[in-house]
Parts: C-alpha cells; sequence; structure tokens
C-alpha cells in the first residue's frame, strides 16, 4: 500500500496557489507575485470581469512579451464574444468612440499618430514646462500647509497631474474642474461597477469634441491645438482620432502620477532612513538622489501593478506555455519589478539602486509617452513636500490603509498625514 506521508517527508509539497484579486491581495499583493514567479510564471487564470487571461510575472518574459509584434493591443484580436469584447479595456471607451489611441492600435497607425503626439514630450517641452509643474505644486501645499493634517492623494497627488495634464492639452483654466470631476469619478470606482466610470468617459467624450470644435477657429500653443494641425497639414487625423489621444493622455497621464506621488511618498514614511538621505540630499541641492530616488520608487510600488491588455495573434509560446490566438495576455509589471533574477535584494527599498532598469513604465513601442512628464511631476511634488514639511507622517495605521481594487493601476484611496503646520 502506498504511503503518501513518504512523498509528503522526501518531497515537500509546494504551498497552495494564493488567491488573486482579494482585498487583501490589493493591499499587498508582492507575496502572492513571488509564489506565482516561482510556481508559475505565465499563469493563467480568470480576472475578476470573468475575463480568462494570461499573467506574466518574471522579469525576462514580461520584457519579452511586451517588445513581442504577436502580442496585438487592439482588442479586435480577443478570441472572446462581443460581449468579452466590452469587459478589456477602459470602461466606456467603445460606447464612446474613443478607441483610436495609442492603448488600443498597432502600428502603422500606432506609428503615425504617437509621432504626431511625442514632439509635446521631448525634453525640452518637459523641461519648458517645469516651471509651471513647480508653480501648481506650491499652490496645493499652500492650501494645506497651515493645517498640520492633510489627505495627501485628495489634497495633493491627485490634482497635481489634473491641472497639470489640462494645461499640456490646453484645457481652458474654467473647465479644469469638470475634468478634476470626472477624474475623481474613475479613481472612486476603479475597482467597482463600470457604470461610473463610463459616465464620466461619456462626458468627457462629449466635451472633447467642443474643445477640438473651439480649437480650430481658436488654435493656441497647446497640444490638442498642435494635433489639430497636424490633421490640417494631410497627417490624416480624423476628429474621434484626436477626441481618443486627447483623452488617453488626460486618463493615462493622471492616475499614473497620483499613484507615483502616493504611493512613493507612502514608501519614504515608511522607510525612514531612506526618507532623511533623499531629504538630506535634496538640501544640499543633489539632484542625483532625487533622479534614481524616483526611479526605485517606480520599481518597489509602481503606480501601474499590470501592463494594459494585449492579444496574441498567432499561436505562440511563452515561458513554456503555449498561448492560444486571440488570447489576452497581461505582463504583471509590479512582479517582474521584484524578480530576484533580475534585481539585488528586490524587495528592500534602496534610493541609490544604480542597476535599475525597471519596467514601470512598459517596454518597447509602447514605452509610456509621457514617462518625462510623470518623473517631473514626481520629483517636484516630493522634493517640494520633504522641504516644506520636513516632518510629515502617516497619521493612520497602516493595516487600516485601503487600496483601489482595479486591475491596471495600484494606488492608495488615501493618505492621511501630519505635520507641524507651516507659518505664514
Amino acid at each position: 500500500m502506498h504511503d503518501k506521508s513518504d512523498d509528503a517527508t522526501s518531497c515537500p509539497a509546494s504551498p497552495p496557489a494564493p488567491e488573486l484579486f482579494t482585498w487583501e491581495f490589493a493591499a499587498d499583493p508582492y507575496p502572492a507575485y513571488a509564489w506565482l514567479r516561482e510556481h508559475a510564471p505565465v499563469h493563467r487564470t480568470a480576472l475578476p470581469s470573468g475575463v480568462e487571461a494570461w499573467l506574466v510575472t518574471r522579469y525576462t518574459e514580461a520584457r519579452q512579451a511586451l517588445a513581442d509584434a504577436r502580442l496585438s493591443k487592439n482588442p479586435v484580436h480577443h478570441s472572446e464574444s462581443a460581449h468579452g469584447k466590452g469587459k478589456v479595456g477602459i470602461p466606456g471607451e467603445r460606447s464612446a468612440n474613443l478607441m483610436t489611441h495609442l492603448l488600443n492600435i498597432d502600428p502603422p497607425d500606432h506609428t503615425r499618430l504617437r509621432r504626431l503626439v511625442s514632439k509635446a514630450f521631448t525634453p525640452r517641452r518637459v523641461a519648458a514646462f517645469a516651471p509651471r509643474v513647480q508653480e501648481l505644486t506650491d499652490h496645493l501645499i499652500d492650501q494645506f500647509a497651515a493645517k498640520g493634517s492633510a489627505d495627501l492623494i485628495h489634497e495633493f497627488a491627485f490634482p497635481l497631474p489634473i491641472y497639470a495634464i489640462c494645461d499640456m492639452l490646453g484645457v481652458p483654466s474654467e473647465d479644469q474642474d469638470d475634468f478634476r470631476d470626472w477624474a475623481g469619478m474613475m479613481i472612486r470606482h476603479g475597482g467597482g461597477p463600470r457604470g461610473g466610470v463610463a459616465r464620466s468617459v461619456k462626458k468627457m467624450r462629449g466635451y472633447l469634441a467642443e474643445l477640438i470644435h473651439r480649437k480650430r477657429s481658436e488654435p493656441g500653443d497647446d497640444l490638442i491645438s498642435g494635433l489639430i494641425r497636424a490633421s490640417d497639414h494631410g497627417e490624416h487625423l480624423t476628429e474621434n482620432e484626436a477626441a481618443a489621444m486627447a483623452f488617453i493622455l488626460l486618463f493615462a497621464g493622471f492616475e499614473t502620477t497620483v499613484n507615483l506621488i502616493g504611493n512613493g511618498t507612502y514608501a519614504l514614511l515608511r522607510h525612514p532612513a531612506q526618507r532623511e538621505l533623499l531629504q538630506k540630499a535634496i538640501a544640499a541641492g543633489d539632484t542625483e538622489l532625487l533622479s534614481t530616488g524616483v526611479e526605485e520608487l517606480l520599481r518597489y510600488d509602481g503606480p501601474v501593478e499590470l501592463a494594459t491588455w494585449r492579444f496574441a495573434t498567432e499561436e505562440l509560446t511563452l515561458g513554456g506555455q503555449r498561448i492560444a490566438e486571440g488570447d489576452p495576455v497581461l505582463v504583471v509589471l509590479a512582479a517582474a519589478d521584484r524578480d530576484p533574477s533580475r534585481f539585488v535584494a528586490p524587495d528592500v527599498l534602496d534610493l541609490t539602486r544604480r542597476d535599475n532598469q525597471h519596467l514601470g513604465y512598459g517596454h518597447g513601442i509602447h514605452y509610456c509617452l509621457g514617462a518625462p512628464l510623470a518623473r517631473l511631476e514626481g520629483q517636484t511634488a516630493l522634493a517640494t513636500l520633504l522641504t516644506r514639511l520636513p516632518d510629515v507622517r502617516l497619521a493612520a495605521d497602516p493595516d487600516d490603509l485601503r487600496w483601489r481594487g482595479g486591475l491596471i493601476m495600484r494606488g492608495l484611496r488615501s493618505l492621511p498625514v501630519e505635520f507641524t503646520p507651516e507659518r505664514p
């Protein structure tokens, strides 16, 4: 008779597979990702929406998948029914005619549209925008610096990138609070009913159509006017493409930066020695540590947990698994950036880390176009916050903080802090 206890003694069983996409998982997904990297680095699972997808968790396979032309960004390649297709991507973008943006298309259309909009994110353009980012940062801190307490998500990390990207797009200042409201609804409903997000997307679409029409007769030195000028000069940018481009720059450009500032500040508050190191460097004018520090914060607990959807255009093998044509593939950036085969002591926050080719903003032709602006905003926000409120500290038990339960982004719902009030 076969004795199973002998097997257990000689060959210990693997720990049970972790449960994914629970509230507990949202609070700390890294132990589950460590299990997947070791036991099932390319893992097929049912998502909360019911869609079946492959999760890629090791750095090598993640980098490979991000650059693989056989993995399309276009949902038309999704093998599921039309009902299933509506469950991928951004809620409401299909019904609002906003599908033709950079996260949903492949070359040659992707190449053409990215070339048009990349002019707004050159190092020179972003550097010229730096004084405005500093002005916005100081203005927001002014609103709460004398109170001695704040919610750094709602009062700081959230509004800063909204107002910055609105300025860059050319949204008039009197309309920017509407964008803030719509964006807030997207964040609040990130892990809940899709209806709230879809309603915001529809309102945003209507506004953008009107704004594009207005900019045609009254162009300015802004991104939407630039897209219209390119279209009028034979670049074949349709009105839907222009609206979709403006929409995705706003949508992708604000929440990533909200989470960079929020997650980054939280990590520094939980690691006082690293925070003190950074504060001393900022006081000494050491911009290099600020730069490497933000890169480490992007790696350690980045704003984008999973890269946006990809779909196999043909059968392929990834990490030893056969991916069928039409299967969705989700690259888990948060898992790849904690891979011990690529990063020394990956679970340690080290702001001086040099060898840091993290995937926080992707890789390949879909590398985040707005990364230079996000880095500028992150560096400006953290440096100014730590300078003006040097004793800022967490005003809640870490176990009581709640994380938004969305699929793509990773960020805190709130970040309550206390500090010595700034004197007028």
